[in-house]
């Protein structure tokens, strides 16, 4: 009788023993599953991340340009313009220079929109030839050893209703005068009557604009502040233009 007890308590045990080691067993590899399943998503996460157009930070919304540009670095790294995912101006195109690099952009709508939320108003009296967003013209101007005289040329062109694009590479002030000066500054800059030697600088105005554009960055070179041996830093600029509705 007591033997027989002894085999059941131990039949019982065995049973509780299987038991216990059956739930562990599937905790365990449930616990492992999910370890793997989210291994296994992370690394879909990160080998497919979101690129957007030019590199901007995020997404433009419907109906807008994507632009980033870059000033030049020192004497050595020409600027960079990029608009809707296409390099329109770089040292690697050979289309940039020592002083003023200035893209045209056709048609682009009335109201300029940026990541801060600032905004400006253009009016356009006329609409410059071609397709809109399309690049009208590239141009560089030696503020250095050149003549101010084609740039004010230039300037004087530029169609109403055109998007201006500049970046400065090296020196873009020393040959500047205040004619020169006077018709940027009527394309919204508000820096440039204080741009020197050697500072840097990227802008986006238009032609006809009415208010002062926020697209703008200007650093001064100094001395006591200058990442490079007689250059400041580069400057760099992102934003969204909104396409031509009429």
């Amino acid at each position: 009788m007591v033997v027989t007890r002894m085999v059941r308590a131990g039949g019982i045990l065995k049973l509780a023993a299987i038991i216990f080691a059956f739930l562990l067993a599937a905790y365990l590899a449930f616990q492992l599953l999910e370890v793997n399943m989210d291994f296994k998503l992370g690394n879909v996460i990160a080998v497919t991340p979101v690129r957007h157009k030019c590199g901007l930070s995020k997404a433009c919304p419907d109906g807008h340009f994507a632009f980033k540009m870059a000033s030049g670095a020192a004497s050595v790294v020409g600027p960079k313009i990029c608009l809707e995912d296409k390099l329109i101006m770089s040292g690697v195109k050979n289309n940039v220079g020592r002083g003023i690099n200035i893209a045209l952009v056709n048609g682009i709508k009335v109201t300029f929109y940026v990541t801060c939320v600032l905004s400006l108003s253009i009016h356009k009296k006329m609409s410059p030839a071609g397709k809109t967003g399309e690049i009208n013209k590239t141009d560089s101007f030696d503020m250095w050893a050149g003549n101010v005289a084609p740039l004010i040329q230039f300037l004087k062109g530029i169609p109403e209703g055109t998007i201006t694009m500049m970046a400065s590479f090296d020196d873009p002030s020393t040959k500047l005068n205040d004619e020169a000066r006077k018709l940027i500054a009527d394309l919204g800059s508000t820096t440039i009557n204080n741009l020197g030697f050697r500072d840097n600088w990227i802008f986006v105005g238009g032609k006809g604009i009415k208010t002062k554009s926020p697209f703008e960055q200007h650093i001064k070179n100094s001395a006591d502040t200058n990442k490079y041996d007689g250059w400041p830093e580069v400057l760099e600029m992102e934003g969204c233009v909104p396409q031509r509705t009429n």
